[in-house]
Parts: C-alpha cells; sequence; structure tokens
C-alpha cells in the first residue's frame, strides 16, 4: 500500500505542493499582520534632506564660522568608580 502512495505522491508532487504551499502563505501572511506592527515613522523627502544637506555644507564653507576643536567637558570622568568621585 505505502508504495502505491509514495508513488502517487510522486509523479503527482507539484500538484500536491502547490495548495499546500499556497494555504501556508496564507496563513503566514495572517499571522505576520495579526503580530507585527505596520508602523512606518514620518521622514522628511529625500529633496527636503537633501536641501537642508547642502546648506549645511555652504556653513562649513564659511572660514569665518569655526568652532573651537575643544572638549566641552571631562573625558576622563565619565566611568569613574564610585570611591573615586568628588563629592
Amino acid at each position: 500500500m505505502w508504495p502505491i502512495i509514495m508513488q502517487f505522491l510522486r509523479s503527482n508532487a507539484p500538484y500536491i505542493t502547490l495548495p499546500v504551499a499556497a494555504i501556508v502563505g496564507v496563513i503566514g501572511y495572517n499571522l505576520e499582520s495579526l503580530l507585527s506592527d505596520r508602523y512606518t515613522p514620518y521622514n522628511k523627502p529625500v529633496q527636503d534632506q537633501r536641501l537642508e544637506r547642502l546648506t549645511d555644507e555652504e556653513v562649513l564653507k564659511d572660514p569665518t564660522n569655526v568652532q573651537k576643536l575643544k572638549y566641552k567637558e571631562n573625558v576622563l570622568g565619565k566611568n569613574v568608580s564610585p570611591s573615586l568621585q568628588k563629592n
């Protein structure tokens, strides 16, 4: 009996696997729509982002507008153990 069933499945594999794959795909698609969040955050249009970037570059081209390269806080004091902190 098993050889007959296996021969039938082997000869008709495309006709059997296509509906099974379609059913699995539909179930997966619906599960994904139920479980996942489809919210896409708002981004500015690419043209606006490019325009802002170009205006920033124009500000950088001005040689009179230079900020000093200077640390604004102590870099070595970021991860200090509690026994070494100043009170």
